[in-house]
C-alpha cells in the first residue's frame, strides 16, 4: 500500500507537531511493508504535487491539529482548490490531534472532517483522535529516548494498523481518543489549581511589566 499524507498544519516542520505524529504514524506504516509521502501545505509551493497527488491516489490521510474546535484556516483554504469528482475511487482518512486532554474536545472537529469524503468524492476512512499531545513538540529535547516513545510509540502502532485495513474505521482506532472527558472531582480540581496559580503566574508577569495596580482592578 502506497499512502499519501497532507500534513494540513500551518506550522513550518520544524515547529509542527503533527509533523512528528506523521513521522512516527509513517514508521508504523513502513514496519508493516508499506510506503508514504508527505505534502506540507505550510510550503504553498508544494499545493500543486498535493492535489495532483490527492487526484491520483487511492489511499489519503489528511493531518491536522485542532485550531479553535475545528481545522485550521490553511487548511480550509487547501480544501477549495481540490476537486469535487473524481476519476479514481479513494479511501479518505483523517487524523486529528489537539493539545486539550479530554477526547470531547476534538468531537465538533471531528464531526466536520467525516463530512468532507462525500464532498470530495471519496469513500470515508474514518478520523483519528488523538489528545494531550502539547508535549511532543519538547520530544526531541533530550537524550530519554524511553520519554519520547510515551509520545511517538501510539502512533507508529496506529500506522501499523492502519497498513493493515487501509483506513481508521476498527474498534481500536476509534479507542485511541483515550479519556472523553475527566471526572467531575477531577475537574473541579484542576479548575481551582489552575484559578490559584494562574493567578499567582499572572500577578508575577504583571509586576515584571511594571504593573502597579491589582489584576481585578476595574477603573472605568
Amino acid at each position: 500500500m502506497h499512502v499519501i499524507i497532507i500534513n494540513g498544519s500551518p506550522r513550518v516542520k520544524q515547529h509542527s507537531n503533527t509533523d512528528k505524529i506523521i513521522k512516527a504514524f509513517g514508521n508504523g506504516l513502513v514496519a508493516e511493508g508499506s510506503t508514504y509521502e508527505v505534502y506540507t501545505l505550510s510550503d504553498r509551493s508544494e499545493w500543486e504535487a498535493a492535489r495532483t497527488a490527492f487526484a491520483t491516489h487511492d489511499n489519503i490521510i489528511m493531518a491536522m491539529p485542532l485550531y479553535v474546535e475545528s481545522a485550521p484556516s490553511l487548511f480550509l483554504e487547501f480544501l477549495e482548490t481540490l476537486p469535487t469528482k473524481r476519476e479514481k475511487s479513494a479511501e479518505l482518512s483523517f487524523i486529528l490531534q489537539s493539545g486539550f486532554a479530554e477526547g470531547n474536545q476534538l468531537r465538533c472537529g471531528e464531526h466536520f472532517l467525516l463530512s468532507l469524503p462525500e464532498q470530495l468524492g471519496c469513500i470515508n476512512g474514518g478520523c483519528l483522535l488523538r489528545g494531550n499531545n502539547f508535549n511532543i513538540r519538547f520530544e526531541d529535547k533530550g537524550d530519554d529516548a524511553n520519554r519520547k516513545n510515551v509520545w511517538m510509540k501510539p502512533y507508529e502502532k496506529m500506522g501499523r494498523l492502519y497498513a493493515k485495513n487501509g483506513n481508521f474505521l476498527t474498534r481500536e482506532a476509534q479507542r485511541f481518543v483515550g479519556l472523553e472527558r475527566f471526572p467531575f472531582l477531577l475537574r473541579i480540581m484542576i479548575h481551582a489549581s489552575l484559578k490559584l496559580f494562574d493567578n499567582m503566574r499572572w500577578k508575577k508577569v504583571a509586576k515584571s511589566w511594571g504593573a502597579t495596580l491589582p489584576l481585578d482592578n476595574r477603573p472605568y
